[in-house]
């Protein structure tokens, strides 16, 4: 039985794979994956997947209500409001470096831009303008840059994620590198990203039932009861590497944190955004 399930995963997940989707568009990838999951779990909408694991069976999702109502995320993003709301030294505010004021934007990220030809997060864009002022920069796992990234991220709740590639050769070539990293084998395990979270989405590994790649960008920093603090999206990417058996590159903002999550931002396009949220 398993071997007939993982065939058939197989015959759709090749639509994703680096080399047999080499020529497709993100769009198209984008389409292949919803497809993909909505057939597999047909009983879920698009935006159901925003809560991971948690959409896959009922006692998951009692168990998500129950971490939800004791989990202080509120007060994190209280905290990141007021922080952010705070002028450096020289009397200029967070607001005045980013776009709209840095509200309701979070949807958009991260972007490619075109004049310094990278991939920047939101939590990037953050730093940079701390520097810009002359405020200390960040470590990109400080609790303070993420109970910040908490705040901006819930004030896009209920917009749409809205990751755009640009006509712009360097922009498909960064969603091209995190594209291939994803499907890539490596380390000791020899698995790739989208072993767990696309073929084998839904099923247990280590105790733990694997959640579905869409729908896994929307909802960042996260809660984690089991540590009592806010974690970030490239930690996690962290974490799963070095869960492969490999050592992941330290620099949470490195060019290949920054492509992936470019990719894998891109395959929730789409999906509402719910907030930060909590996760054990």
């Amino acid at each position: 039985m398993l071997f007939h399930t993982l065939r058939n995963v197989l015959a759709v997940g090749i639509l994703f794979s680096p080399v047999a989707s080499a020529s497709a568009s993100p769009d198209l990838d984008v389409s292949n994956i919803d497809n993909y999951f909505l057939n597999r779990f047909p009983t879920l909408s698009l935006n159901d997947f925003v809560n991971g694991a948690y959409a896959l069976n009922n006692d998951l999702a009692a168990q998500f209500k129950s971490i939800s109502e004791f989990s202080p995320i509120e007060i994190y993003i209280e905290q990141g409001k007021t922080l952010y709301e705070t002028p450096f030294p020289n009397g200029k505010y967070y607001k005045d470096c980013l776009r709209n004021g840095g509200i309701g934007i979070a949807q958009f990220y991260p972007y490619f831009d075109g004049k310094d030809g990278k991939v920047k997060s939101l939590s990037y864009e953050i730093n940079q303008c701390r520097i810009r002022n002359s405020a200390p920069e960040y470590a990109f796992s400080d609790q303070e840059l993420l109970a910040i990234l908490a705040y901006l991220t819930a004030t896009s709740a209920g917009k749409k994620v809205t990751v755009t590639i640009p006509d712009d050769p360097r922009a498909l070539q960064a969603y091209e590198e995190g594209k291939r990293y994803y499907y890539s084998r490596r380390g000791k395990l020899n698995l790739s990203c989208s072993h767990c979270h696309v073929q084998y989405a839904g099923r247990k590994f280590r105790g733990n039932v694997l959640s579905p790649a869409l729908g896994q960008a929307t909802h960042w920093p996260v809660y984690h009861t089991s540590a009592g603090i806010l974690g970030s999206l490239h930690g996690r990417y962290q974490g799963c590497i070095q869960a492969m058996g490999e050592e992941p590159p330290k620099d949470l903002q490195s060019d290949l944190y920054n492509n992936l999550e470019y990719f894998h931002a891109t395959m929730s396009n789409g999906i509402v955004m719910p907030g930060p949220v909590t996760r054990n």
